[in-house]
């Protein structure tokens, strides 16, 4: 479960071309940390990075599932794939 001490990536400044090696970074970093949980933050306005970070997420085989936060719609929340 998401909480307070989790892991976060804050995208605010970034550039739709950044994120993508980002998210990936941060990604495969908590799946050797063995994070289940982690926050990617991205604001609220014209929605850009979301949907670019969303569209990067869907493609990471180590994302089992993602969503925006119901209580912070400027951030979502993924939960990573651990292998067995």
């Amino acid at each position: 479960m998401f909480h307070s001490k989790s892991p976060t990536l804050n995208l605010h400044g970034e550039t739709r071309d950044t994120i993508t090696f980002l998210i990936n970074d941060f990604i495969n970093d908590n799946v050797k940390l063995k994070n289940e949980y982690v926050g990617i933050i991205h604001g609220r306005s014209s929605n850009i990075l979301r949907d670019k970070a969303h569209e990067i997420l869907k493609l990471n085989k180590n994302v089992d599932s993602f969503k925006v936060d119901i209580f912070n719609p400027g951030m979502t929340i993924v939960k990573i794939k651990f292998r067995k």
